[in-house]
């Protein structure tokens, strides 16, 4: 993946550079020494890889103020960073660039559980936010996979979504209000702890920019009352068409499960070695959770577990009780650390109407033979937003080359059938250059000219989102103009 080449005189300003972001911040919240930033040279896509010039972490909006004032007075790039578990390599940073990571922001700043919401420092965890309000009944709906991890500023980052995303809807759908820090410094209060802003709409354009705006500091997200009970049943079946035809039915008619999620067969047996939760032997499983009281429960998986026989399943297991549900959710959830033990894989996340998924996963299994490269399939499939994991080699030459050439060919699939090219995970390096198999060239010039009033000398998260041709000219002449 290309990236460009650093500018020689921001190299060049590094001692001066960390002498200022010194005098604004801690002494343990500089980190320049080259050793040290070494553990900020990639995120989750471990395959590309960069130290940056230096990382920062402060502690406060003021501190985040202070670091972004300095760098855009000096010309010099940043890439916001929470909790680096971006699969999109969004916090890649480049040789001449700071990593402002957020991880020390982590504070509950306020609860309400009577207008339903709390207000966190960007850098705490998704699951902790829960964390804080499920002893009085409530919890924080997105729940992505890596929510033990991951950041509430990347997931504002990236609108990230998770399993339950079906009923609750992903980040943007659950983001009331965001503090946010323009590359000037500037500090802006965006929404708040309301349903609606009045005028434009400036918080949906923040939610999923991955960082190309400013960097979010603070966020007012919506709470929910803990449902009355939930329920999962498992069903498997003999290919990964019918799982999808029963998901596409279930869908059709008008149930809103909590969550739908699939696994084929690869993902199935590497799971069963690895949690031995005894999913049964199948082509494809599917987990559909209802959520509710008892007799909503009862009404909704009647329905579910009668489309799911008309397709004559493996096997249909209801959970009787919480230690059975937790066993039904125990594969799923360790599904990508499961599979990190057989292989190295990469990591997909197109969106595609509920409507193709037969199509689609016959289409990924052809590939997949004419590649020569195994793929796991384990997803949301109520909304349709795929997870195929690309099966490879990172120490055999050539192999990550094939699989990335792979995994774009999926991607251009999910848009040809209507969809899209990211779910949850974002742009970042890895479908930047694919932005135009979903976007006419006018269409990216106006995303580019958004940027262009929030960040007008392209310094926030450089390399990202929009393929380097069409953006590097942007970049280029406004160094050219300093």
């Amino acid at each position: 993946m290309e990236m460009p080449a650093p500018n020689p005189a921001v190299l060049a300003l590094k001692p001066r550079l960390v002498a200022r972001l010194q005098e604004v911040l801690a002494p343990d919240a500089v980190i320049h020494d080259e050793a040290e930033t070494r553990a900020y040279e990639c995120d989750a896509l471990t395959a590309y890889r960069c130290p940056p010039l230096c990382a920062v972490l402060p502690s406060t909006t003021q501190q985040v103020s202070d670091v972004l004032r300095i760098c855009h007075e000096m010309g010099v790039p940043v890439v916001p960073r929470g909790s680096g578990t971006s699969l999109a390599g969004g916090a890649l940073p480049t040789a001449d660039s700071v990593i402002l990571g957020v991880a020390r922001m982590n504070d509950v700043l306020e609860v309400d559980y009577d207008n339903r919401f709390v207000r966190v420092q960007s850098g705490r965890t998704n699951l902790s936010v829960t964390g804080a309000v499920e002893a009085d009944g409530f919890f924080y709906a997105p729940d992505p996979s890596s929510q033990l991890a991951c950041a509430i500023s990347g997931n504002i980052a990236m609108n990230s979504g998770g399993a339950h995303c079906l009923k609750y809807g992903v980040t943007t759908n659950n983001l009331l209000g965001v503090t946010l820090v323009l590359m000037d410094g500037t500090v802006l209060e965006l929404g708040g702890a309301h349903m609606d802003a009045p005028g434009l709409d400036f918080l949906g354009v923040i939610c999923g920019s991955e960082g190309q705006l400013g960097v979010v500091t603070e966020a007012t997200l919506r709470i929910l009352p803990k449902p009355e009970g939930a329920r999962p049943v498992l069903m498997g079946y003999d290919s990964n068409e019918v799982a999808g035809q029963v998901v596409s039915d279930i869908i059709k008619a008008g149930v809103l499960p909590v969550a739908i999620e699939f696994m084929d067969r690869p993902c199935i047996r590497a799971t069963e070695a690895f949690a031995k939760a005894g999913y049964p032997d199948c082509e494809a499983l599917l987990i559909v959770e209802v959520e509710g009281s008892a007799d909503e429960i009862d009404e909704q998986l009647a329905l579910i577990t009668a489309i799911a026989r008309r397709h004559n399943p493996v096997e249909l297991r209801e959970a009787a009780d919480e230690e059975q549900a937790r066993r039904i959710w125990l594969g799923r959830k360790s599904a990508f650390g499961a599979m990190g033990q057989i292989n190295d894989y990469m990591c997909l996340d197109g969106t595609i109407p509920v409507s193709q998924l037969p199509y689609v996963l016959r289409r990924i299994g052809e590939m997949s033979k004419d590649y020569g490269l195994g793929v796991g399939n384990v997803f949301h499939a109520g909304d349709g937003n795929m997870h195929p994991l690309i099966l490879f080699d990172a120490n055999k030459p050539g192999d990550l080359e094939l699989c990335e050439a792979f995994g774009a060919d999926i991607l251009r699939l999910c848009v040809e059938v209507g969809g899209c090219l990211t779910g949850e995970h974002g742009v970042g390096i890895e479908k930047r250059d694919l932005m135009v198999d979903q976007f006419a060239p006018d269409d990216l010039d106006i995303q580019m000219a958004v940027k262009d009033v929030f960040d007008p000398k392209w310094l926030l998260n450089p390399a990202k989102v929009f393929p380097l041709a069409a953006s590097e000219p942007r970049r280029q002449a406004q160094i050219a103009a300093e």
